[in-house]
């Protein structure tokens, strides 16, 4: 029996044109759309907004006058999905996590900075602590942790609350940040581990009741529902909500037999992202993560021929060699266990839907002892200052590597390069 062979969406410039047209008017749309909030939320020189204070820190600056002067910053999302920074003085009460009526001058946000995310100085009216059921749920994961900071890590993982600076710091260090800030890697593990409780029951109750339906098709809807909902719950973060329309965007494309290791399918993807969000075409954690699909989609498109298992053991490599001065550029730090992270992410494949089950049962604290030796392990981290112009060439070899399989040698050449280059300067 002959397989039929999956198609690319585009086979013409004609398609390439309509669909580039179709993305372009919803871009005009989105972005009129934010226009026009932008000249409500700026309509005066100050604006009320109800919002939720997402991180508190301290930070100390010197004064013309050499003087040392402390304050706190505090990262505030608004109902609206407006996202800005505003500083409070040294002695304000703990906000984070609280709810706020916060008063805020408008007069010098630009339209780019409003969509950006932007500094303005502000006045907190007052703040409380709502309930609903997220707040229920992080009391809930809270009751099951007597150290904070695995605490912390936890909330980060369940409920996408950022970490504290020095436990953001330390996990960059092991290179392990990209698995505590809820992504698509997640996502994938979630989807994984709905279609396995989905399918059996689905197919019982098919076979007997709607044979003629079709169980791939309705466990995905099944499975997208939840995942939605989930992404909703968790006030859909920027990274969840990508990865969430890129998943949708491929499914939709499979079932209608077109290639979804293809190039064209990340474009498509990117395309729809930004003309539905025109506020994440700013997004670090975008251009991150379409780039790491990037770099498996060219693996695979290189070496589909190859074995599953040969992929699945070189893909990780492959992935974390790519993205090491993408890394190194944009945050720079490092230390000897960083490759690790390699291992690590396997683990977590594991550990993630594990953690999930244990701290539905009751043993949440069961890891906890683990994670504190891994967060009091001393990494003896380094700075690595990086020039922008190796990110930009690295970008330019990815992109001819698409035509040119010498061009994939040298880009794998040169990010070895980097990697022998950052383990000398650590050791």
């Amino acid at each position: 029996m002959t397989k039929l062979e999956r198609v690319e969406l585009l086979s013409s410039k004609r398609d390439l044109f309509y669909l580039l047209t179709l993305f372009i008017l919803l871009f005009i749309l989105s972005l009129s759309y934010e226009y026009y909030q932008y000249r409500k939320f700026t309509a005066f020189d100050s604006a009320l907004l109800h919002a939720k204070v997402l991180k508190q820190y301290q930070k100390t600056k010197i004064t013309p006058k050499k003087e040392k002067k402390s304050y706190q910053v505090l990262k505030v999302k608004s109902d609206k999905g407006i996202s800005f920074y505003t500083i409070v003085p040294k002695t304000a009460p703990n906000y984070k996590d609280k709810d706020i009526l916060i008063e805020i001058q408008t007069a010098n946000i630009s339209f780019l900075s409003y969509l950006k995310g932007f500094f303005a100085w502000s006045t907190i009216i007052n703040a409380k602590t709502q309930e609903n059921l997220q707040t229920k749920i992080s009391h809930l994961i809270s009751q099951s942790h007597t150290d904070p900071k695995v605490n912390a890590l936890y909330q980060a993982l369940f409920l996408a609350k950022p970490l504290p600076f020095t436990l953001q710091q330390h996990f960059s260090n092991l290179g392990l940040s990209h698995l505590l800030a809820i992504s698509g890697f997640h996502l994938g593990v979630l989807s994984a581990i709905l279609f396995f409780l989905i399918k059996l029951p689905y197919r019982f109750l098919q076979q007997r009741y709607f044979p003629y339906r079709s169980a791939k098709r309705d466990s995905f809807f099944l499975v997208a529902f939840c995942l939605f909902g989930y992404t909703l719950f968790l006030d859909y973060p920027p990274s969840l909500l990508r990865a969430f329309i890129m998943l949708s965007v491929a499914f939709l494309l499979y079932e209608r037999g077109i290639k979804i290791i293809s190039m064209q399918t990340l474009f498509i993807s990117l395309l729809l992202i930004v003309a539905l969000f025109p506020r994440l075409l700013f997004s670090t954690g975008l251009f991150l993560s379409i780039s790491g699909v990037f770099y498996i989609f060219l693996f695979l498109i290189y070496y589909q021929s190859k074995s599953k298992l040969w992929q699945f053991i070189l893909l990780p490599f492959w992935v974390y060699l790519m993205m090491m001065p993408y890394s190194l550029v944009l945050f720079g730090n490092f230390s000897l266990y960083h490759p690790l992270s390699i291992l690590w992410t396997s683990l977590f494949t594991l550990f993630y839907p594990l953690s999930i089950f244990i701290h539905i049962i009751g043993y949440g604290d069961l890891f906890d002892g683990v994670l504190r030796a891994l967060m009091e392990f001393n990494s003896q981290p380094i700075k690595l200052h990086l020039p922008i112009l190796l990110l930009y060439t690295e970008i330019l070899l990815s992109l001819y590597a698409l035509f040119s399989k010498k061009a994939l040698y040298l880009l794998l050449l040169f990010t070895l390069s980097v990697s022998v280059y950052s383990i000398y300067h650590v050791t």
